[in-house]
């Protein structure tokens, strides 16, 4: 079934901007993020590419605190996401702060990470109802509103194990939505997929970005990401190498590096 969210299906409070000032990350004495500058307009689609190790899940990663940074800062819409300034420091929030201020940007992984001992139903309905977002009745309502929406409407009470990858990764998608976030972050969706399955979960991501909802996208999907993509961000070792449209990036790129890479991949 094909999926048909629309801007009046109840999956974003509206799109936000995200802003990365001059951040850096480490683990122990290995320097993953060099100084990297990157603003997300509200409602824009920003694909993230570049080799296995260049630092895109680790960015994105950082955007919903996830992964916290040795220097520089991360906003949505003006707030920092797991901190709070107290005169000229910022300090980091308690851990149930942290994860209430994630609830406008939303995170989509690789592996699904659902719950295997709920249905795909409560899977999409646990978060709204874990932070009293909503009434355990209303979030019901809105998961089988968003499991309809994903193409899993016949599948609302089966388990994890009763799917296949493409239908849990739908489950985990709707999941992200039930919170109407802001800022939706997929970090690799498809590369544990089956060939056969990518397309369907693709289809899914391609109607989120019409909803108005902020995207930023990992995937070494290239012809997606021409597809769906505002921007293309082309990162290597750490860095953001080259920044542009897809026809600059992908047709036209300007960096040596990104000619290397988009002449391998394409």
């Amino acid at each position: 079934m094909t999926a048909t969210l629309t801007r009046d299906t109840p999956t974003s409070r509206g799109g936000a901007e995200v802003r990365i000032n001059h951040v850096n990350k480490f683990f122990g004495d290995l320097q993953v993020l060099q100084d990297i500058n990157l603003t997300v307009a509200q409602g824009e689609v920003v694909t993230l590419i570049g080799p296995s190790g260049s630092g895109k899940s680790t960015l994105l990663r950082t955007i919903n605190h996830l992964e916290s940074v040795e220097a520089g800062q991360v906003t949505v819409d003006g707030e920092h996401i797991g901190y709070t300034r107290k005169g000229d420091r910022l300090v980091e929030l308690p851990e149930r702060d942290v994860l209430r201020q994630r609830g406008s940007v939303g995170l989509v992984f690789q592996h699904f990470n659902l719950f295997p001992h709920l249905s795909a139903l409560d899977n999409v309905a646990i978060a709204p109802t874990s932070l009293k977002l909503l009434k355990r009745s209303e979030a019901l309502e809105r998961a089988r509103t968003l499991l309809a929406r994903v193409g899993l409407a016949d599948h609302a009470e089966k388990y994890p194990r009763q799917l296949s990858g493409g239908q849990q990764q739908r489950v985990a998608i709707a999941r992200a939505l039930a919170l109407q976030p802001k800022v939706l972050l997929f970090d690799e969706p498809t590369s544990a997929l089956d060939p056969e399955l990518v397309g369907e979960v693709l289809d899914v991501i391609r109607t989120v970005a019409s909803t108005g909802t902020t995207l930023v996208i990992v995937t070494h999907e290239i012809g997606f990401a021409r597809e769906v993509s505002d921007r293309i961000v082309f990162m290597d070792a750490g860095r953001i190498v080259e920044s542009g449209t897809p026809e600059q990036i992908l047709n036209s790129p300007q960096n040596p590096r990104t000619q290397d890479f988009v002449s391998r991949v394409l």
